[in-house]
């Protein structure tokens, strides 16, 4: 049966977003019983649940998350093209990022771009890996790995090792294995590299790669977390889960770390605007104004 309800997938993002229902009804200034109502039509035509709902708290599902990203994608897409097509879009710069590092590393840092440079309009389009640019137009795009991207020149421009990471009730199941032994049995979840970030980090470790089970592939980076924090599997995470790490949520496995991974840019194609160089400069100096506070 081919779907119709489009226009629910705008209430749906707000309330993915949000994880209430309460605050996304707020923002689309609707009530929340419309909101309730909009997404219980939603699940009913898609025949699964988007959220879990325990104790008046939401969660997204599996599916949810699924259809969460690709529906913010496609959604981000088409109001892109609409800008374009208006003639409204020329003075912005699109910067395509992991949602783990917008929430994470950009956002909180956002405030000091705009006071230094007013009069540019920033868009942050999520992507989950290089492949996704050649269908999403971005002046420059920000990924985890340890560089060598084909088809793409880019700049390290923070440096941050990972380790092999896990709730503490798959730590218990590690420290009963053995790390050696669990890195083959346990699912270990991929990242926006592929594999390569597990590869180099078995290599660091002096083990063969070679694990028995990947099971879960979840692309978003944000999603890919919470399905760390849920026990889903083992998954390489830097110091941008901190807070995680202080509170016990997540916990390091091994004091292995791939050395040499972090957060690069990437250059597409296209010439560098004003303020593309612009946010570029203010990237790099925000980095350096990072070092210098650390």
């Amino acid at each position: 049966m081919r779907f119709r309800s489009y226009d629910s997938l705008k209430t749906f993002d707000a309330v993915a977003r949000n994880l209430s229902m309460t605050k996304a009804a707020d923002e689309v200034h609707q009530s929340k019983g419309s909101i309730s109502y909009q997404i219980n039509k939603l699940e009913a035509e898609l025949g699964f649940r988007l959220f879990e709902r325990a104790h008046a708290k939401l969660e997204l599902t599996e599916e949810g998350r699924r259809l969460w990203h690709v529906s913010q994608t496609a959604l981000s897409q088409i109001d892109r093209e609409i800008e374009d097509l208006r003639g409204t879009a020329s003075g912005a710069v699109t910067v395509g990022a992991l949602t783990y590092f917008s929430l994470r590393w950009l956002s909180p840092r956002l405030t000091r771009f705009f006071e230094a440079n007013p009069g540019i309009s920033l868009r942050i389009e999520p992507i989950n890996s290089a492949g996704m640019l050649k269908n999403v137009r971005v002046d420059m795009a920000i990924l985890w790995g340890i560089g060598g991207w084909k088809d793409y020149q880019s700049e390290l421009f923070l440096s941050l090792p990972a380790v092999p990471t896990a709730n503490r009730a798959v730590a218990e199941q590690v420290r009963q294995l053995g790390l050696a032994e669990a890195v083959r049995q346990l699912p270990l979840l991929g990242d926006s590299s592929g594999d390569a970030g597990w590869r180099a980090w078995h290599k660091a470790a002096g083990l063969p790669y070679a694990p028995r089970r990947s099971s879960l592939t979840i692309p978003d980076s944000n999603s890919r977390v919470q399905a760390v924090v849920d026990g889903q599997g083992i998954a390489l995470w830097d110091d941008l889960v901190a807070p995680e790490f202080g509170d016990g949520t997540l916990v390091r496995l091994s004091d292995v770390r791939v050395e040499n991974a972090g957060y690069f840019i990437l250059f597409t194609d296209q010439p560098m605007s004003q303020g593309s160089e612009a946010f570029l400069d203010w990237l790099r100096a925000e980095n350096d104004r990072n070092e210098r506070l650390a």
